[in-house]
């Protein structure tokens, strides 16, 4: 479910940007790939690399979803890890793939239309206020798996 994605990827930005590494592999699959400027890797020792070889704090600014799907575009500050001065600053856009609660794909775009076309999501598919709230109702509307299972005292 798209709310389920979304709120995946939301925690997996706030682990990036609080440098909680043990945070971002929980909710990793452990062949997450991870792509950017600089190339692309798979796995967690990919992620840890390159969590200590800067220190990023990611701004939401719009969120794009559909099933699995989600393009956030942000406000990315790179810091320096020794130093902690800003050494870069830019509007990006990140696409991730999201299955069973883990990010499988990360990708890094520097234009939202980028990675939007590369997921294959248009700006109909922005996740608005409203949107979020139809998606909330949906999920609160929707039996729980043990709500057929009686209560154990």
């Amino acid at each position: 479910m798209e709310l389920d994605s979304v709120a995946v990827v939301l925690a997996w930005q706030d682990a990036v940007s609080g440098q909680d590494v043990d945070r971002v592999l929980e909710f990793s699959a452990m062949d997450v790939e991870v792509r950017g400027p600089r190339g692309s890797g798979y796995g967690h020792q990919v992620l840890r690399e390159w969590l200590a070889g800067t220190r990023l704090n990611l701004e939401t600014q719009r969120i794009f979803a559909r099933d699995e799907t989600v393009v956030v575009a942000q406000h990315g500050i790179w810091r320096s890890p020794e130093t902690r001065e800003v050494i870069g600053e830019s509007d990006v856009a990140s696409l991730f793939k999201v299955e069973m609660g883990k990010v499988t794909k990360y990708a890094r775009y520097d234009e939202l239309g980028m990675a939007l076309n590369e997921a294959g999501l248009m700006y109909a598919d922005e996740v608005t206020e409203q949107r979020l709230d139809v998606l909330l109702a949906t999920i609160a509307s929707k039996p729980k798996e043990n709500d057929h299972e009686p209560e154990q005292h």
